[in-house]
């Protein structure tokens, strides 16, 4: 019993060298294959990936969901890039960002965002697109930073964090730990060999495999494909890339413990900049949820409320144009309308 118990250890160990091993050849080669598309700006322990393209003024910056990537808004920036300057950016330690160190939190998010606008040479005022706990982001830089916003599109905000009850305190934790477990599987290379046989068109051998290490990892399998399903088929390889990486199953879990925090600094904002904002309801939002979202435009004397009929949550996967048409009639109000007027028509 203790030789075989010991053949068995023996055999495990093997496996997960072999899998480390593959893990680092994967990664030097996605280096050479899946090159940052951006720059990269130094906030002060650590470097932000930030890509732009286009010219103009105001800027549209675009502000990624909890644990998205500057790929989030690959159907919408080059639109918006043809009638402004248009720049999206990866938070620390999801996509090609950097790690910074320390917890994250709300206060080391918004400093470095700020870090990163000037750093960048994204001059102020901006026009800000933020997607879900992006839009919480955004939110709270503009009631801080009033006098560098020209304008704001929140599509689909979670309000429904807005108090985190016992519940949703319950799925934060999971959230976590979900993340845990997928970063040991991207260092055994786990989450690498699942994506290729997936992307290769066998789905059975990595659900199985993923079923091996319980049900949160074929949970995390299932919620990764889906998400790479909803972009552009030329950008599936440098997600999966991305999502190959420890790091970023790391961010993953440092952003969800970060939410409750966030959406409780969010929900004492009292007034937003006088700009135009915009705030998006997804088409699946109930009526309560509607209702909630009129009331965070009302924060603005210039606020209004969207209904995206065709879309759910993942706007600017759903509905890309909705999201382009939006940007647009900010940065037009902005430019020749009743909000804060910038050069650059």
């Amino acid at each position: 019993m203790l030789a075989a118990g010991l053949v068995f250890l023996t055999l495990v160990l093997g496996i997960a060298a072999a899998g480390a091993v593959y893990q680092q050849i994967g990664t030097a080669r996605d280096a050479r294959v899946c090159a940052a598309p951006g720059t990269m700006i130094d906030v002060g322990g650590g470097r932000l990936h930030v890509v732009c393209a286009g010219k103009g003024a105001p800027p549209v910056v675009f502000e990624s969901g909890i644990a998205a990537s500057s790929l989030s808004w690959t159907r919408v920036l080059p639109s918006v890039a043809a009638f402004t300057r248009a720049c999206a950016y990866d938070r620390a330690g999801l996509g090609w960002s950097d790690r910074v160190g320390g917890r994250r939190t709300l206060w080391q998010m918004i400093d470095e965002l700020h870090r990163m606008l000037a750093r960048a040479g994204i001059d102020a005022p901006v026009v800000f697109v933020g997607h879900s706990f992006g839009s919480f982001l955004v939110c709270m830089y503009a009631s801080m930073h009033p006098e560098r916003i020209a304008g704001l599109v929140l599509l689909d905000p979670p309000v429904e964090w807005q108090p985190v009850t016992a519940e949703r305190r319950r799925l934060m934790r999971g959230g976590v730990q979900l993340s845990r477990v997928g970063r040991v599987l991207a260092r055994l290379g786990v989450v690498r060999a699942c994506l290729a046989l997936l992307s290769g068109g066998a789905p059975g051998i990595p659900r199985s495999v993923a079923g091996m290490f319980g049900p949160t990892a074929a949970y995390l399998l299932e919620r990764l494909v889906g998400e790479v399903r909803k972009l552009p088929p030329e950008v599936h390889p440098t997600v999966q890339a991305l999502w190959c990486q420890p790091k970023c199953f790391r961010a993953m879990g440092e952003h969800v413990a970060a939410l409750e925090e966030t959406a409780a600094a969010v929900a004492r904002i009292t007034s937003l900049p006088d700009v135009p904002l915009v705030v998006v309801s997804a088409g699946d939002q109930p009526p309560a949820i509607v209702a909630r979202h009129r009331d965070m435009a009302r924060l603005s004397a210039q606020g209004r409320v969207v209904l995206a009929a065709g879309s759910g949550h993942w706007i600017p996967f759903d509905d890309p144009e909705l999201v382009v048409a939006l940007a647009r009639e900010v940065v037009d109000e902005a430019r020749h309308g009743a909000g804060r007027r910038v050069s650059g028509a």
